[in-house]
């Protein structure tokens, strides 16, 4: 139990953290203080006597993780970090202005922020991931919190992350709720119905504690329950009122997002007792020693091997290439979303079980666990059927705004996949993942080449996408063939080329067959492999295009918009000192999907999408005798 000069302590931090969050955001004109404040008890007392982290290093893997899912209050978190030392006022001061570390909601600039927040309801499907590698993989006793807000209990992702922590047993895994009632535009679903929060949390199999949020003994007490148990995920139900400490304030609706003018902040400051500057010493962990889950050492990678003109589907070829991982790479886990049997994870998910999570149908929660996971240094690999990966889209968005490494595998993409239709093809998946920052896209076309690019793959920074096809294709490249991430293969070509074609995956097939009608016509046309879509080789292109004077034909499965003819026409625009398409005499032509396809074989849907050799050849035939009627200077 708590001492009264504890209580004393703690009430004083609390105080001090909401003068600061008032503070802070009245100098910066905006933010969230009464956000803040509501949760300003549950945060003193945390920090004072229950958060286990090394401030000097982040990177400790003993180290506690704290999450805030509400990533609007981060006014608190960085009162905290003054509390805790490790910013002074006058950064603290800084708040939401040009240049400085604390942004408007936390991201990883700051070292002691480990993810992203403020797109809401990430935070507990990501403190999962990280939860998982704690309890299975690192197997450390270090404890994952995360605030949340009551308004984003009503995201979906939410549940997701209560259902899967509970499935996987996480007891290190510890949820406070700040109820405050209060949402942006007015009350929450709930309001302060503290039981049903609780009730619904029994349901999905979490030890459920109610509080009152300011109540610090009561606060005390629900930790030290958490932290002592040892068998399901603890989610602390905590009544609050936004506002807290100011009376204007308190509990009344209209003030979310609204920092106080100078005058009213004075007041606010003045009720809650004027400023503090206590600073307090954040316990350490206790050093544990790591498992040999991550201290063994790598074996050689032994890569599959595929003979040419064996017919082998890619998304097989990325399960073989994934199990190899798994041998040489002790840090690679994988995550698929019940399809497994699918994508072929399913391979390395029964030679190395330990390393493997299944996330059923839960795309949310696979891409935000992939994040978690790679918050401890994992190498996390994420599959599911390509067109599924749009469910997870923000989570990826965010990922990227986390800085977050995680490899991302998209199979059974495009018309190719035949019968199924269109709810199953991925028809936008490139021009989604190109516009995320840092991305990187792969597309491969063999085999042997999807098993090269899956081990480059591994210790690429930031999102890394590979999209993988359902049917079987011939291997075209020598197994000591290498792709580097950036390039393209150049298949045929001649001094004379007329055209060139450039493809990816499933169309380079198509391509091929597209050469060789061609050529019997006398028409000679280079292919390009464009297996590297992001980042695209630029060079390449721009050689291609000076060769055939600009005649480009550029076919994929994909929708028109923003896929790989996109890329193909953005390597091309002037950007800075780059050239400009102007000054190639550009003549491109774009074979894309267009119209909405319905069932069918993978050949009649290619024929009607127009994006199979008959469509490429009569492409390369009309730019070649556009050529011919051209006038000569």
């Amino acid at each position: 139990m708590a001492t009264i000069e504890q209580l004393q302590a703690w009430h004083e931090l609390a105080q001090q953290l909401r003068v600061d969050s008032i503070r802070a955001t009245t100098a910066a004109g905006s933010g969230h203080p009464t956000s803040s404040m509501s949760a300003a008890d549950l945060m003193a007392v945390l920090l004072a006597k229950y958060l286990r982290y090394d401030f000097n290093n982040p990177q400790d893997p003993n180290n506690d993780h704290l999450v805030f899912s509400k990533g609007h209050a981060s006014p608190l978190l960085y009162a905290m970090y003054r509390a805790a030392g490790v910013i002074d006022d006058r950064e603290l001061m800084s708040l939401r202005k040009f240049g400085s570390r604390l942004e408007g909601h936390p991201t990883t600039v700051l070292p002691w922020v480990e993810v992203a927040t403020g797109s809401l309801g990430q935070g507990l499907p990501i403190a999962v991931g990280i939860a998982l590698a704690g309890e299975y993989l690192d197997q450390l006793p270090y404890h994952t919190w995360v605030l949340l807000g009551d308004s984003e209990m009503a995201e979906g992702s939410i549940w997701e992350a209560f259902e899967h922590a509970s499935h996987y047993k996480l007891a290190n895994l510890i949820a406070i709720i700040d109820v405050n009632r209060l949402g942006q535009r007015g009350q929450t679903m709930l309001g302060w119905n503290t039981q049903v929060y609780c009730d619904r949390a029994r349901a999905f199999g979490w030890r459920a504690i109610e509080i009152d949020g300011h109540n610090l003994e009561e606060i005390d007490q629900a930790y030290s329950a958490a932290i002592h148990n040892l068998d399901y995920p603890t989610v602390i139900v905590a009544r609050t009122k936004k506002g807290k400490g100011v009376a204007h304030l308190e509990d009344l609706g209209g003030w979310h997002g609204q920092a106080l003018k100078l005058d009213d902040a004075k007041a606010a400051i003045a009720q809650l007792g004027g400023e503090r500057h206590i600073t307090i010493a954040v316990e350490k962990p206790e050093e544990q020693p790591l498992t040999a889950t991550t201290g063994q050492q790598a074996q050689t990678l032994q890569l599959p091997v595929y003979q040419e003109g064996d017919l082998v589907a890619t998304r097989k070829a990325y399960g073989d290439a994934l199990k190899a991982l798994g041998g040489s790479r002790p840090d690679v886990v994988a995550l698929d979303a019940e399809v497994s049997n699918s994508t072929y994870a399913e391979d390395f998910a029964k030679a190395y079980p330990d390393h493997y999570f299944e996330m059923y149908i839960a795309e949310q929660q696979m891409v935000a666990a992939a994040v978690g996971l790679q918050v401890r240094q994992y190498k996390p690999f994420a599959s599911t059927f390509a067109a599924f990966l749009s469910r997870a889209y923000d989570f990826i968005r965010m990922a990227a705004i986390s800085r977050a490494n995680i490899k991302l595998v998209g199979s059974h993409a495009g018309v190719s996949i035949g019968q199924d239709g269109p709810s199953q093809m991925a028809l936008e998946d490139l021009a989604a993942l190109r516009a995320v920052w840092n991305s990187t896209l792969l597309y491969p076309c063999d085999a042997n080449q999807t098993a090269k690019l899956v081990a480059e793959m591994v210790d690429r920074d930031g999102i890394v996408y590979l999209r993988t096809t359902r049917e079987k294709t011939p291997v075209l490249y020598e197994v000591d063939e290498d792709f580097s991430i950036g390039g393209s293969k150049v298949i045929r070509s001649s001094d004379g080329d007329q055209t060139a074609v450039i493809a990816a995956g499933i169309t380079v097939h198509e391509a091929l067959k597209a050469y060789d009608r061609l050529k019997q016509e006398g028409i000679t046309v280079r292919v390009i492999d464009a297996y590297s879509v992001k980042p695209i080789d630029t060079a390449t292109l721009h050689q291609a295009a000076r060769d055939t004077a600009g005649k480009l034909v550029v076919v994929e499965d994909h929708w028109s918009e923003g896929g790989l003819g996109a890329a193909v026409l953005d390597a091309f625009v002037g950007i800075g000192t780059a050239p400009a398409y102007g000054e190639f005499g550009l003549n491109l032509v774009k074979l894309a999907v267009r119209n909405m396809p319905g069932s069918g074989t993978p050949e009649e849907l290619l024929h009607a999408a127009q994006i199979d050799a008959d469509a490429i050849v009569k492409a390369v035939r009309s730019l070649v005798k556009q050529a011919a009627w051209m006038p000569t200077e």
